[in-house]
């Protein structure tokens, strides 16, 4: 059974992983967010709720302790975030870390360059590329609310292949990865749904 710290767990992202979660395997889930209220309808004793903030480096750490995964779902300062969950991930030996970052970082969608509003998204994913986290950063395209679980994906240096995909596709691939023991370790995954 793996014991999951899901990071933002109100995000839109994140809810529906947490879905996923519950109704295909056996993890346990940890919910980490500033305001636990927006947790609504999870009738489950698999899941258990921390309201706090990830730059609050001792009540993350005290969240980590025990987990085997830390999947991150953040938006904000997010190199500062990035910093912290490393920090913090050190301190309670927890290795394996799922980043949700953006397409585009490494300016690798072909004909299209995002200039300074990815610096964020970019910052943060070197922070973890230099840690000795087992990480898997996913860059995926734009969401999309379609009922479809249909993606391919693409390494750091390849171009992007596609734009769109849906919230149930990155999910899939976050429970995946998240419960297969060695899949796609210190891996950038561009996500997409195939053309």
């Amino acid at each position: 059974m793996t014991n999951v710290l899901i990071i933002g767990a109100n995000g839109s992202l994140a809810r529906v992983a947490i879905d996923r979660f519950l109704k295909e395997t056996d993890a346990q889930l940890t919910l980490y967010l500033r305001n636990s209220r927006r947790i609504r309808n999870i009738d489950s004793n698999r899941v258990r709720v921390i309201e706090g903030d990830v730059m609050d480096l001792e009540k993350l750490k005290e969240a980590m302790i025990g987990k085997d995964v830390v999947y991150a779902n953040l938006a904000g300062n997010l190199e500062q975030m990035a910093k912290t969950v490393v920090e913090a991930m050190d301190a309670t030996g927890v290795k394996r870390l799922i980043w949700i970052s953006s397409m585009g970082i490494y300016d690798e969608v072909p004909g299209e360059r995002h200039g300074s509003i990815l610096n964020p998204y970019r910052k943060s994913a070197a922070i973890i590329e230099t840690s000795n986290l087992d990480y898997t950063i996913l860059r995926p395209g734009w969401f999309t609310n379609k009922d479809e679980i249909e993606y391919e994906t693409t390494q750091k240096g390849e171009p992007f292949k596609g734009h769109d995909v849906s919230r149930k596709s990155i999910a899939d691939l976050i429970v995946k990865l998240a419960v297969t023991a060695g899949l796609e370790v210190r891996s950038s995954l561009g996500v997409n749904k195939p053309l």
